[in-house]
């Protein structure tokens, strides 16, 4: 088997360990393995014999497979970071919302500007969720979490976003855009049984409550049974 490979003039690799990936018969008891092997010569290239797995190899060819990618500086309100998710919040704030009930009573409110909760959103990969906090101060791992109060959101908070357009971008700097394509597009739908709110009115009637107010009501939070930590585990896993 011959291999070309071409990364510009500057640069000539040589070929020097290789992975082999052994896979079951179906049978799910089997499960895979994965060896690694020396290539020894380089014309006619053979691999030695099957070495165990390391620690320090797993460590630097992660190393080497991520060399490239750019420093960033991380702005205080990001909770956590890995190479295709990140996790930040935000403070009790005013944001303008829309909204597209199927029977058309919601749209005079279209536009307003209503109180929002303090909210942690994860970015992973293409997806985005979400879930509020009480306090408008920085969640710690062990800080209870609360349903956000919302259409469009599943009850594993995660979000419907239909055809907003989203980042395609990994990066921390796209945090505002994902903001954005989450408060900008119509809340149109309850995604699955949940209680999102603890209004007698429900998603409706507490919207409808807060036009005009400046604060929300955090009494009207439901509990999500679930601590920062068990959250961004639970999403990250998935």
């Amino acid at each position: 088997m011959n291999v070309n490979l071409h990364i510009g003039q500057n640069f000539r690799y040589h070929l020097q360990q290789a992975l082999l990936i052994y896979a079951g018969n179906g049978d799910t008891r089997g499960g895979s393995f994965v060896t690694l092997h020396d290539v020894q010569g380089e014309s006619k290239p053979t691999l030695g014999p099957a070495q165990r797995l390391s620690t320090a190899f797993l460590t630097s060819l992660a190393k080497n497979l991520h060399r490239n990618v750019g420093v960033e500086i991380l702005p205080e309100n990001v909770l956590a970071r890995t190479n295709d998710m990140f996790m930040w919040w935000t403070p009790a704030q005013m944001r303008p919302m829309f909204f597209g009930s199927p029977d058309g009573k919601m749209a005079t409110l279209n536009g307003l500007s209503f109180p929002q909760p303090p909210l942690v959103f994860l970015s992973d990969e293409h997806t985005l969720s979400v879930r509020a906090v009480k306090k408008s101060q920085r969640p710690t791992a062990n800080t209870k979490l609360y349903v956000a109060p919302y259409w469009n959101v599943y009850e594993d908070g995660s979000i419907c976003l239909g055809s907003t357009p989203i980042p395609t971008s990994p990066s921390i700097s796209t945090m505002p855009q994902w903001e954005r394509a989450f408060f900008e597009s119509e809340f149109t739908h309850p995604n699955g049984a949940q209680r999102i709110t603890a209004h007698k009115g429900g998603f409706a009637g507490l919207w409808e409550a807060l036009a005009g107010k400046d604060q929300f009501p955090t009494r009207y939070l439901v509990d999500a049974k679930q601590t920062l930590a068990a959250f961004i585990e639970k999403r990250h896993a998935n």
